[in-house]
């Protein structure tokens, strides 16, 4: 195994590291409706206890889990320990280069599950980013760290 595929996260100690070390979760791909997945999930989070830094540029300025959305991972005030990504896979090397250019790199990027692509994770994981590709951080979350 080269050293960078080391940084492609697929197992449970891994994802319970990630999950535990986790306190703020940038969310790429947002969305204002509930019945989203790109909102439950993300609020399932927020009820747990992690910070959501919401990204669509489409809502930009409006408000959601107590924060102001934005239209890029360059907008955030702050640098996420997760980004989490519920975009196409055809739209994720666009997504990876983005993250590669941000002064400060999340430790971690996680593609919602359904959501791969092994060429924009391979970039990000080069790069010393550990990769997560089509898992829901909600039911991982539920069940390695036992929450109900």
């Amino acid at each position: 195994m080269s050293d960078w595929q080391a940084n492609l996260v697929d197992d449970d100690a891994g994802l319970t590291a990630i999950l535990r070390a986790a306190k703020t979760v940038a969310v790429l791909g947002v969305k204002a409706d509930r019945a989203q997945p790109a909102h439950y999930v993300p609020a399932y989070l927020h009820a747990h206890g992690y910070r959501i830094l919401p990204v669509n540029p489409v809502i930009e300025g409006r408000e959601l889990f107590g924060v102001r959305v934005v239209g890029t991972l360059a907008d955030l005030d702050e640098s996420p320990d997760v980004v989490e990504v519920f975009r196409r896979p055809a739209v994720l090397v666009d997504h990876a280069r983005e993250i590669l250019a941000l002064p400060v790199r999340p430790p971690v990027v996680w593609f919602q599950l359904g959501i791969r692509n092994d060429d924009a994770a391979e970039r990000l994981a080069r790069a010393g980013i550990r990769v997560v590709q089509s898992r829901c951080m909600m039911p991982e979350h539920r069940r390695l760290l036992g929450a109900a």
